[in-house]
């Protein structure tokens, strides 16, 4: 039997993406937005994702927030993660600091990163 992802986290570098697959204990497509992401770009995505939860995991940064608010406004269903701005970068943060954000929005994380 094909298992279904049902759980998709949307980061922007692939740095990102490899914190994140580091913490996570589940069947999870990460998709990588590169920083920016096109009008045509975000359309086809958001035509992937509309029966998925979806999950927004970007920079405390100004280009986080641009990609967090494009989403926002062009994919509203989407749930924002958010880490701590003392850390800035996904990539650069904690693997438990990731794990816990991550853990609050009911996504699995390895045990291993639970404090």
């Amino acid at each position: 039997m094909v298992q279904m992802v049902e759980k998709v986290i949307i980061v922007e570098g692939t740095s990102d993406k490899r914190k994140v697959l580091q913490v996570i204990n589940e069947p999870v497509e990460i998709i990588c937005t590169n920083g920016t992401i096109g009008v045509s770009r975000l359309d086809e995505l958001i035509d992937t994702l509309y029966d998925k939860d979806v999950y927004v995991l970007v920079d405390a940064d100004a280009s986080g927030e641009r990609l967090r608010k494009q989403f926002k406004r062009e994919f509203p269903e989407a749930k924002h993660l958010y880490i701590d701005r003392a850390y800035r970068e996904v990539a650069t943060a904690p693997e438990n600091h990731v794990a816990s954000v991550l853990l609050k929005a009911n996504i699995h994380v390895r045990s291993q990163f639970l404090i």
